[in-house]
């Protein structure tokens, strides 16, 4: 039996990062070549985006709806962020991890903290921060999806997001996205073989030495 054959519980990767620093097109590159790793979608009720699709980046839902998956206990964590709500669907993720697949998380640090109280032993959390404000500000405005007034409210909660960093497992600067890219799924990698999480290893010993 291969150490791929043991039976592993998943990792709960979060990557968090403040709007522009490139964690999004770190977790499209990780999902990409990654065949056991997959998104857990957040619901919002946030409005959607032009290049965004309904169900595959966010489950968009009105305030009304969200407040009722909060008081059920649906949701691992919830935030309000830019006067917008997110929050996490429990079920689909808590079915991955005990299937032995990985869910990665694309949340800010609000959430994170949440999770990191009902999960602390399932969670890897990934800071991703830019190499400078100035930066940070040439990506929001080259990603033309957002008013000036967005982009300005955007770089001021930055501030408020960047003195979270402390708070997580590893922290990564963005400035080549190859080798952030390179780190995060390094920091992966190493974490599935964490002996908590390789569940079936003692089965798999007593079998070998027996």
């Amino acid at each position: 039996m291969s150490q791929s054959m043991i039976d592993r519980r998943g990792v709960m990767l979060v990557l968090s990062s403040p709007s522009g620093a490139g964690k999004s097109t770190i977790c499209r590159h990780l999902l990409d070549s990654d065949r056991n790793l997959q998104l857990s979608v957040s619901a919002t009720t946030r409005e959607k985006r032009p290049s965004e699709i309904d169900g595959v980046h966010y489950q968009f839902t009105s305030e009304r709806q969200f407040h009722a998956m909060r008081e059920r206990g649906d949701l691992l964590e919830w935030a309000e962020v830019h006067s917008n709500f997110y929050g996490t669907p429990r079920d689909p993720v808590e079915e991955a991890l005990s299937m032995g697949r990985d869910v990665l998380f694309d949340i800010d640090w609000q959430g994170t903290l949440q999770m990191k109280k009902v999960a602390r032993k399932d969670i890897v959390s990934i800071f991703i921060l830019p190499p400078s404000m100035e930066e940070l500000r040439n990506r929001l405005v080259r990603r033309a999806e957002d008013a000036e007034e967005v982009i300005q409210r955007r770089l001021e909660n930055s501030k408020v997001e960047i003195n979270h960093w402390d708070e997580y497992d590893y922290v990564i600067v963005n400035d080549d996205l190859e080798r952030a890219f390179k780190a995060v799924s390094s920091i992966l990698e190493a974490e599935r073989h964490k002996r908590e999480r390789v569940v079936g290893a003692r089965g798999f010993v007593e079998a070998m030495l027996s």
